[in-house]
């Protein structure tokens, strides 16, 4: 009996077992979607969807800040997020990866899941994305006989090896859509298409290959390429671009999809920041899904930081802002992020009728353009367009008149009443500006950032126990492997007394020649010039040498490998010559390109570790030498009070890298100026954008303030190490807090569409109003505290600079300060029966500059 019980309760525990399983398969079942597309939409588990997405890269944030950028883009409207898979963050050696950190995908895409949110997986693996190398490894160029991206046996090799590692990776964790998870689309290669003719027939069968490798790795989600016209079925071919309205898929049963709808641009070192104005990015998208597209993304939607050495170009700024609706530091850029969050509601608003059917597009007359969309029971929705650049115009449609600015598009979910006008703005600026913090708040006040500063000088030329020596010039890349920034090229050379190069009131003329991206020159240890530029620098220095042995050190630094074009991979970078001596009075010259010359990778303090700050050789005594080239510096320093996101001001130093507690948050060039030419008071957004249509900063340093994240600061006792390469004074540099809010904008007129909120998914006009000027506190503990400018009349100008034109209601402050001072957030219909009527006949505005405090 005792046996039988026993067999009784194993038996009892199996069948546990199974219906355990058999539960878990259900539920995964149950939770699994299908995701397939037709010719208007993706669809998933049977639905068309109309899907809003942005680009967040993770690596150029921190796993910190993840969910507050997530949920931000959600709060937004967005419906996606989505990212590029970088190859060489995850894989720096071969067969050794990382999935840590800032690196850790997995977590990322989680995340996205937990906000409610999918995910578009962009695993290329090329990137591109201002990304050093493009997002490819390095050690990936010394592999034998390889060239990248064409029909390359050692290339398909890697890139199927890393490409089915990621999937194994999103298949483990069960993150497709197909297994419960959140990614309803993959991206094989990048871009290609805008480079493949450069590759011949090698290039077309490379592409076929991705497609087909791409497909055999079977995550149940579809594929897409992007900017690849000839995409083979089924995978999709979409849009990149300022504008995708105009463009059709390569068949009718593939959808309209824009993969890259560039919310700004990127900056450089030694160029103007360019911007976006939201006017025309809202433009655009309305404009595509007027002209049926079904899925747009922002590119950015938040850009971050190039930490470390991640920046590619070369010469991409350590700043990957791109005026993204979130900022660098992941703060709300303010109007941006609130008017595309209304032209979000407004375009799903009109969700039913968009997956119903096709547009049907008639002329309203020159540049003006009506687009209909209806369901079979009868709910229509339209979008009205102006594509003129100079003129506003009033159009008839449905027997109702509309008022259309230029360069805008209303959106008409109910085919009546305007939900959205791209160039009319509900939502108000927010000032932001930096804060310097005061970091030893027990020191004397007077007291700079560190004011115990210590130091290792950093050995000018040949230092390592692994130099050799080669003749002629190396081009850099091949010699260092991108291990370093830097590369010693140095030379001994005697000198007779009788030689040329000596005679008395003349000196030489060091002749160099680089391929980028910056060449310091020094003489006997001596800095005796130095120079800069993207893909050629061409240097003649002025140099005094002495009879016997002289040392010509040239030091050859990289600012981001190339990540775009064909056959990027092949450009290169450093000293490749021709170098020379030349006599100033003679003219004779000695070509020293070809002689024997010792190289050294990297620096000294690299090999040591001087970036953790831990070494035991660092120098306090004074004075601290300042304005010398190729110093290593050290401070210590408390956090910055608050929770406001940190930045250093580097003004006052050169050119370097620099670590907060061992971390590195890229690299530093205050000194380096944008061009002087190209930036303009205001910019109009009516007209195509560009990307140097819209810039400012012209004229001064690139950029000055570099992020560092919080969590890579400690309440006290923090480490802050410069490798100052150039010259420059660290005692002068600065920590700021960025903080938002203490100052709102905003200027409503008449014709503005009503505020989003005041519309619902049944779209009931009587639910909608006039004109209404919306006002809210950013930050929970603010209200408004006062109103600086206030204006219902024919106000002119921007924020900062408004003023009370022709005609203005006395009443205007008076009836603002009432609805609005000492509250976080105020509504004030724009209207005569609020103020007045201040001048009959023209249509007005309510103009408002408030403080919050």
């Amino acid at each position: 009996m005792m046996v039988f019980a026993a067999k009784m309760v194993r038996e009892g525990k199996k069948i546990q077992i199974v219906s355990l399983l058999v539960l878990v398969m259900v539920v995964a079942a149950a939770t699994a979607a299908s995701v397939t597309y037709d010719h208007r939409a993706l669809v998933i588990n049977g639905k068309r969807k109309i899907l809003i997405s942005g680009s967040i890269h993770y690596p150029r944030s921190t796993p910190e800040m993840w969910p507050d950028l997530i949920q931000k883009s959600k709060d937004g409207g967005l419906d996606v997020i989505e990212t590029y898979v970088f190859w060489n963050g995850h894989e720096p050696e071969k067969n050794k990866y990382n999935f840590e950190g800032r690196y850790d995908l997995v977590k990322f895409v989680k995340l996205a899941a937990k906000a409610g949110l999918y995910v578009h997986l962009r695993i290329g693996p090329y990137a591109c994305a201002e990304w050093n190398y493009g997002g490819f490894p390095v050690w990936l160029h010394f592999v034998p006989g390889i060239k990248f991206r064409t029909d390359n046996e050692p290339f398909k090799t890697e890139m199927q090896r890393f490409t089915a590692k990621i999937v194994d990776l999103m298949k483990q964790e069960k993150l497709y859509a197909s297994q419960g998870g959140p990614i309803i689309l993959s991206q094989i290669e990048n871009e290609y298409g805008n480079v493949d003719s450069s590759y011949g027939a090698a290039g077309k069968s490379y592409m076929k290959w991705s497609a087909s490798m791409a497909l055999s790795l079977d995550t149940g989600v579809p594929w897409n390429m992007c900017q690849q016209g000839d995409a083979p079925d089924p995978i999709i071919n979409t849009c990149n671009g300022f504008y995708c309205d105009q463009f059709t898929p390569n068949s009718n049963n593939k959808p309209k999809m824009w993969t890259e709808n560039w919310s700004g641009w990127f900056l450089g070192f030694g160029e103007p920041s360019p911007y976006r104005p939201v006017e025309d990015l809202a433009f655009a998208v309305a404009r595509f899904f007027q002209r049926g597209g079904t899925f747009q993304n922002y590119y950015m939607y938040h850009g971050g930081t190039n930490f470390e050495r991640t920046s590619g170009g070369p010469l991409i700024s350590t700043s990957y802002d791109y005026d993204a609706p979130i900022d660098e530091y992941g703060l709300l850029r303010q109007p941006k992020w609130g008017h595309l969050r209304d032209l979000h509601k407004a375009i799903k608003l009109c969700e039913d009728a968009l997956i119903a059917s096709d547009p049907k597009i008639s002329s309203l007359g020159s540049n003006l353009e009506a687009a209909v969309y209806k369901t079979s029971s009868g709910s229509c929705a339209a979008f009205l367009a102006n594509i003129g650049t100079k003129s506003d115009a009033t159009v008839t449609f449905n027997g109702k008149s509309y008022h259309l600015p230029a360069w805008s598009v209303s959106i008409l979910p109910d085919c009546k009443n305007v939900a959205f006008n791209t160039a009319k703005i509900n939502s108000a600026t927010e000032s932001t500006a930096f804060a310097r913090q005061s970091l030893k708040p027990d020191a004397d006040p007077s007291a700079e950032l560190g004011s115990q500063w210590s130091y290792i000088k950093e050995p000018i030329g040949i230092s390592k126990a692994d130099a050799f020596v080669k003749p002629g010039l190396l081009e850099q890349i091949n010699t260092t492997a991108d291990k370093s920034d830097y590369l010693w090229y140095s030379l001994r050379m005697d000198i007779k007394g009788d030689e040329t190069f000596l005679d008395e009131g003349s000196k030489a003329v060091l002749h160099i020649q680089s391929i980028g991206q910056v060449v310091y020159a020094f003489i006997n240890g001596k800095l005796a010039g130095s120079g800069n530029g993207r893909n050629k620098i061409s240097l003649d220095i002025p140099i005094n040498l002495v009879t016997g042995k002289n040392t010509i050190d040239l030091l050859s630094v990289t600012v981001g490998l190339a990540n775009y074009g064909a056959f990027f991979d092949t450009m290169g970078a450093g000293i490749t010559g021709p170098v020379s001596l030349k006599s100033a009075k003679t003219g004779s010259s000695i070509d020293l390109s070809s002689q024997q010359w010792t190289y050294q990778v990297g620096l000294k303090g690299e090999d040591t570790g001087l970036g953790s700050g831990d070494s035991s050789e660092w120098i306090s005594n004074s004075p601290l030498p300042t304005s010398q080239p190729l110093i290593w510096y050290k401070t210590t320093f408390d956090a910055p009070s608050g929770s406001d996101p940190v930045a250093i001001d580097f003004t006052g130093t050169g050119k370097g890298i620099a670590w907060v507690n061992g971390q590195s948050i890229g690299r530093y060039w205050p000194t380096i100026i944008a061009r002087n030419d190209g930036c303009v008071g205001s910019c109009d957004y009516r007209g195509s954008y560009r990307d140097n249509k819209c810039l400012k900063n012209c004229g001064k340093p690139s950029q000055t303030l570099y992020h560092v994240p919080r969590s890579w600061i400690k309440p006290s006792g923090n480490t802050l190490v410069l490798l100052e390469e150039m010259g420059g004074d660290p005692t002068k540099i600065s920590f700021a807090t960025k903080q938002t809010g203490s100052n709102l904008c905003l200027k409503v007129s008449q014709s503005h569409p009503a505020p989003m909120d005041t519309w619902t998914s049944d779209s009931k006009f009587s639910n909608r109003t006039s004109s209404v000027l919306s006002l809210k506190c950013p930050v929970s503990t603010q209200v408004i505290s006062s109103i600086g400018f206030a204006s219902f009349g024919t106000s002119t100008g921007t924020c900062g600079s408004f003023s009370h034109g022709r005609c203005s209601s006395s009443r205007s402050l008076s009836v603002v300060q009432k609805a609005c001072v000492g509250s976080r957030s105020c509504k004030i219909e724009v209207s005569t029966r609020v103020f007045g009527e201040p001048c009959r006949g023209v249509v007005k505005s309510l103009a408002v500059e408030a403080s919050c405090s």
